[in-house]
C-alpha cells in the first residue's frame, strides 16, 4: 500500500522535521548571522546539485528580496574539473547537500575556506566531507531518509534558508510566520486523497511543463524534478516569463501545464499567464490559494492555507510531491526506487 512507502511517511513527516528545526538551530542560526555580519560579504556563492540546487534557487529569491545580497549558483566544475577556480573575494559560499558527500560540492567549499571565505554547509550528514569543510554546519534535523526521491531534506533546506534571512533581517514579523510553519504544512498535506484522486486523469501524461514565477520558480524547478524521478515523464519547469520567449508554441490542446500561483505580487501576472494557455487549449492544473484563479484551471488544487509569499514555497511544494508520488503509484511503479536512481549521487 502507498501508505506503509517510505515516500508517503516521509512527506507526512516534513512538519515534525521543520518544527525540530527551528527549535534545534534557532540560536546557532543567530550565531551564524551574527559571524556573516562582522564581514565585509558583499555577495554569496551557492554550491548544490539536484534537490539541493532547487533549494538554492529559493535562496536567491529570497536572500535578494529581503537581505540585498546577491546570490550566485557555483560552476563545480571549474572547482572539481577544471581546477580553475573564480576568485571569491568577500563572498559567502554555502554548500547545499543532504548526504554532504558529493566531491564537486565539496571541492568548493574546500576552496573558499582555502580562499578566506566564510563558509556554511547545510546537510542532514553533520559528520559528511562537505561539513567539515564549513566554518558553520546547520543540521537539517530530517531524520533518516531512505526514499530515493528527497523530500523532507529539500523542506528542510528551504526552511534553514528562511531562518537564515529572518535572523539576518531581524524581523520578528518572519521569525512569528516560521513558528506557525510546522502546523501549516500538517493542514496542507490533508490534500493528499483529493490529489490522489485526480492523479488518475494524468496516468499516461508523458510529456508536461511546471510553471512558477518569483519564489516559486524553485518550486516549479523541484516538482518538475519529483516528477521526472517518480514517473519518467519529460516534466520541464519555466518560469511563466521564460515560457513565453519561445516554449509557448509547444502548448495544443490538452497540454498538460501544472501552475504554481499563490497570492503574493505575481499573482496578477500568473491569472493573465493561465488565461493565455487556456486560449492556446492548455490543459492547466493549477495549484493556489485565491478562488478567482482555481477557476481558471482545469484541475484545481486549493491550497487550505495563506502565508507570505517568501514562504509559499515550503506550503507549494507538497502538492507537487504529493501529486508526483500518486501519479506513481497509480502507473504501479516503485515509489521508493526509481529506476536507475541511487540514493546519494557522487558526481565531480
Amino acid at each position: 500500500m502507498l501508505e506503509q512507502s517510505h515516500i508517503y511517511q516521509e512527506i507526512h513527516e516534513q512538519p515534525q522535521a521543520l518544527a525540530t528545526l527551528l527549535r534545534a538551530e534557532r540560536d546557532h542560526v543567530r550565531d551564524l548571522v551574527a559571524d556573516v555580519q562582522k564581514r565585509d560579504i558583499t555577495y554569496a556563492v551557492i554550491a548544490a546539485r539536484g534537490t539541493s540546487d532547487n533549494a538554492a534557487r529559493y535562496a536567491q529569491y529570497l536572500f535578494g528580496a529581503v537581505n540585498g545580497l546577491q546570490v550566485a549558483l557555483a560552476t563545480p566544475s571549474l572547482y572539481s574539473i577544471y581546477h580553475r577556480p573564480p576568485n571569491l573575494g568577500n563572498a559567502l559560499v554555502i554548500g547545499i547537500s543532504q548526504s554532504g558527500k558529493s566531491p564537486d560540492i565539496v571541492s568548493v567549499l574546500s576552496e573558499a575556506r582555502r580562499q578566506g571565505a566564510l563558509t556554511v554547509a547545510l546537510t542532514n550528514t553533520p559528520d559528511s566531507d562537505m561539513a567539515n569543510e564549513a566554518d558553520h554546519v546547520v543540521y537539517l534535523y530530517a531524520g533518516e531518509e531512505i526514499s530515493v526521491a528527497a523530500t523532507k531534506t529539500y523542506s528542510t533546506s528551504l526552511g534553514a534558508i528562511a531562518m537564515m534571512s529572518a535572523a539576518a533581517a531581524g524581523d520578528q514579523e518572519m521569525q512569528d510566520h516560521l513558528e506557525r510553519l510546522p502546523e501549516l504544512c500538517a493542514q496542507t498535506l490533508v490534500m493528499g486523497p483529493e490529489i490522489g484522486a485526480a492523479a488518475e486523469r494524468y496516468r499516461y501524461m508523458r510529456v508536461c511543463v511546471v510553471i512558477g514565477r518569483g519564489f516559486n520558480y524553485a518550486t516549479a524547478f523541484e516538482t518538475a524534478l519529483k516528477i521526472k524521478e517518480l514517473n519518467y515523464v519529460m516534466a520541464e519547469p519555466y518560469s511563466s516569463a521564460d515560457f513565453m520567449h519561445g516554449p509557448v508554441a509547444l502548448v495544443e490542446d490538452a497540454f498538460p501545464t501544472i501552475l504554481f500561483a499563490p497570492q503574493g505580487i505575481m499573482l496578477p501576472e500568473m491569472q493573465a499567464f493561465i488565461r493565455n494557455l487556456k486560449e492556446r487549449g492548455a490543459e492547466t492544473i493549477v495549484i493556489s490559494d485565491d478562488a478567482e484563479t482555481l477557476a481558471l484551471a482545469r484541475t484545481p488544487f486549493q491550497l487550505p492555507v495563506s502565508v507570505p509569499e517568501w514562504l509559499s514555497p515550503l506550503i507549494s511544494i507538497l502538492p507537487g510531491q504529493l501529486f508526483a508520488m500518486h501519479l506513481a503509484n497509480v502507473r504501479d511503479y516503485d515509489v521508493d526506487h526509481p529506476r536507475g536512481l541511487r540514493k546519494v549521487t557522487e558526481t565531480k
